[in-house]
């Protein structure tokens, strides 16, 4: 790798040498993609603009603009890091983007990619009352990006991000002061909802752990630099979900809405309740794996909850 590297900074000179030789140094080290970008050539384009302090999309007039040597070296030094360490991106540059907005991420959070952006742009619509919607509760919050971007959607809502992990809220409260939201969301530590005993929401939004163990086991290295935590949901990845199906009903006003991606694990959890009527969130951007349930029909369904959870 060092021999390529100081042929690299010998030989490559503008924005598409550097681009084109990441791509291919990156393919060649046969990379997982999956944060944020799915190929090659835009993760090389990434870190090269990120390195050069120039942000996507790249003006065609600079795309054959030379580097300079401490240029060279610090893109250089970023592609070695993303082959050497298998760091998502995100990790690297410290930014990841939900819903057209930019957050900061480190390796305390998931990095962001729920297909959730695409229903809080529609405010939920249409099984939501978004002049009615005043309390919103992002549980499982991570970075926060979904809790601001519920906060940016419903400016007149009060919005509470909870996490078990204070690692976690640190990142979260860094971008609410990015975003400037320190008036409207409200970082608080949670082991679910142990936190807001008595308090109920409109609409309660949750991305929780729901990584089943197979998929655990069998993951890529990218996704192993992530915190385990936001992601291990036991065996059929439904240990929180189960958790908040069985407390949700106590915290929702009676026209409320619970709204919860578990991925991959949709399959287990309709196996588990074939008679509950889920529905599940369809996306025009890509994305599975949402569903939605109404108040009313949590508590129809409580006790069968119940007994899952005590089981």
């Amino acid at each position: 790798m060092k021999t390529a590297v100081n042929e690299a900074a010998a030989q490559l000179h503008t924005i598409v040498d550097f681009v084109r030789w990441g791509a291919s140094r990156f393919n060649q080290a046969k990379l997982y993609f999956g944060h944020g970008a799915d190929n090659a050539v835009d993760e090389a384009l990434f870190l090269t603009l990120h390195a050069l302090h120039l942000t996507p999309p790249l003006a065609p007039e600079l795309h054959q603009a030379r580097l300079t040597e401490s240029e060279k070296e610090a893109v250089l030094a970023l592609f070695h890091r993303r082959i050497e360490e298998r760091l998502p991106v995100p990790y690297l540059t410290h930014e990841a983007w939900f819903g057209g907005m930019s957050f900061y991420v480190d390796e305390r959070v998931l990095v962001p990619r729920s297909p959730f952006a695409e229903v809080i742009e529609q405010q939920f619509a249409p099984w939501l009352d978004e002049e009615r919607t005043e309390k919103i509760l992002d549980l499982c919050t991570g970075s926060g990006c979904i809790a601001i971007a519920c906060a940016i959607a419903f400016p007149w809502a009060e919005v509470d991000a909870l996490d078990v992990s204070p690692e976690a809220l640190e990142v979260a409260k860094i971008n609410i002061e990015r975003h400037e939201l320190e008036d409207q969301v409200n970082a608080i530590q949670s082991d679910l909802f142990s936190a807001i005993k008595g308090k109920r929401y409109d609409l309660i939004v949750s991305n929780p752990p729901y990584v089943d163990a197979e998929d655990m086991a069998s993951m890529p290295e990218e996704f192993q630099r992530e915190p385990a935590l936001g992601l291990a949901a036991g065996e059929d990845g439904l240990d929180i979900v189960l958790k908040i199906l069985c407390q949700a009903s106590d915290h929702l006003t009676e026209e409320g809405v619970l709204v919860v991606e578990v991925g991959n694990s949709e399959e287990a959890l309709v196996n588990r309740f074939p008679e509950v009527p889920f529905v599940w969130l369809e996306f025009e951007r890509g994305g599975h794996g949402v569903f939605l349930l109404q108040a009313e029909t949590l508590l129809e369904y409580r006790d069968l909850f119940n007994q899952a959870c005590q089981g």
